[in-house]
C-alpha cells in the first residue's frame, strides 16, 4: 500500500513514517518544513498540482498546529492550518478515490471529560482554540465520509510519548531533569491524570486502520485504557532513571486549574472492532524513551 503522511517531520510523523516503511508500506512524506514533499497544506492549488502525479492509496493526516499556547495567541493561524488545511487534503484525497483517510484528532476534543472513562460517545467539552479546531476538522472529515463516501477513520489519542517528542512536553522535561538530578516542578501538586501512550502503540493502531475495512467511517480512542497522575508519572521516571531529583509540589498556576483534570479513555471499541491491544507498556515505553534521551544528551554534551 502506498501511503501519504502529512506532517511527516513532527514527532508522530517521524515515528510513523519509519514504522510503516519497516512494515513494507511505500511512504510519501509531506511537511511544510521538509520531507520528500515540502508543501503547505493551506495552499490548495500548489498541493493539488504537486500531488496530481503521485499515486497513493491512503492518507494519514497529521499536519497541524498542535501547540496550545500558540493556538491561543493566534487562533486564526490555528484554524487555517487545522481546519482549512484538513479540508484541502480531504478534497484532494476524494478526487483521487483513495482507499483510506486517517485523521489524527485528539483527546482534547473532550476537554475536561464529562464522564470517566471517556468513550467515543462522551460529549465534547473543548476549551482552547486548538481543541475547537479539532472538533471542527472532525466534522468536516465525517462530512466527506457521509456525503462523498471517502473511507475515513478518526483517531482521538491521549498523551503520546517516545523518541523525537516535543522537548517542552512533560515526559521529556521530566526525563531530562532526572538525568541531570535537577528538581521536577509539579503544578497543582501533579494531581492531573492522563493515559501516557508510547508512540509505537499508535503506529500499530494506524496499521490496523489502514488494513481493516471495519475501521471505515469510525472514530476511535487511542491509549492504553489506564490512568496515572502526573505526580505518579514523575515518580516512575525518577525511579527508572535512578535519579536523586527532588519533586517540588507547587500550587495551581490559575484558579481554573485548582480542580485536577482527570482524563483517561475506554479503548473497548478499537479492541473489539480492530483487534487492537497496546503492545508496549508504559514502563517499557519510558525505558526506551529514557535511553533515547541519554544518547541525545550525550551527543549534546560532546557538541
Amino acid at each position: 500500500m502506498k501511503v501519504l503522511v502529512t506532517g511527516s517531520e513532527g514527532f508522530i510523523g517521524r515515528n510513523l513514517v519509519k514504522y510503516l516503511k519497516d512494515r513494507g508500506f511505500e511512504v510519501f512524506s509531506l511537511d511544510i518544513s521538509g520531507g520528500e514533499l515540502r508543501l503547505d497544506v493551506t495552499e490548495f492549488d500548489t498541493l493539488s498540482r504537486s500531488l496530481s502525479n503521485i499515486d497513493f492509496d491512503a492518507v494519514i493526516h497529521l499536519a497541524a498546529i498542535a501547540n496550545i499556547p500558540e493556538s491561543i495567541k493566534d487562533p486564526y493561524k490555528c484554524f487555517k492550518v487545522n481546519v482549512y488545511g484538513t479540508l484541502n487534503i480531504l478534497e484532494i484525497a476524494s478526487r483521487k478515490n483513495i482507499r483510506r483517510f486517517i485523521y489524527a484528532s485528539s483527546a482534547n476534543v473532550y476537554g475536561l471529560p464529562l464522564k470517566l472513562p471517556v468513550d467515543e460517545d462522551t460529549p465534547f467539552n473543548p476549551r482552547t482554540p486548538y481543541d475547537y479546531s479539532k472538533v471542527a476538522a472532525e466534522a468536516i472529515v465525517q462530512s466527506y465520509w457521509k456525503i462523498k463516501k471517502l473511507p475515513t477513520v478518526i483517531f482521538r489519542s491521549w498523551k503520546l510519548f517516545g523518541e523525537y517528542d516535543v522537548p517542552t512536553t512533560a515526559i521529556p522535561t521530566f526525563i531530562r531533569a532526572c538525568l541531570k538530578n535537577e528538581p521536577i516542578k509539579l503544578y497543582n501538586s501533579g494531581r492531573d491524570t492522563t493515559d501516557p501512550t508510547y508512540i509505537e502503540n499508535y503506529c500499530i493502531a494506524v496499521e490496523l486502520a489502514l488494513t481493516k475495512d471495519e475501521a471505515v467511517g469510525e472514530v476511535f480512542n487511542i491509549g492504553t485504557g489506564n490512568e496515572i497522575s502526573i505526580r505518579q508519572l514523575a515518580e516512575l521516571i525518577r525511579r527508572l532513571t535512578s535519579s536523586e531529583s527532588e519533586i517540588i509540589l507547587l500550587p495551581p498556576r490559575t484558579e481554573t486549574e485548582k480542580d485536577p483534570m482527570r482524563s483517561y479513555p475506554s479503548i473497548d471499541k478499537i479492541k473489539k472492532r480492530l483487534g487492537y491491544n497496546p503492545k508496549i507498556s508504559l514502563e517499557q515505553g519510558l525505558k526506551r524513551t529514557i535511553q533515547y534521551y541519554k544518547q541525545l544528551m550525550e551527543v549534546e554534551r560532546i557538541k
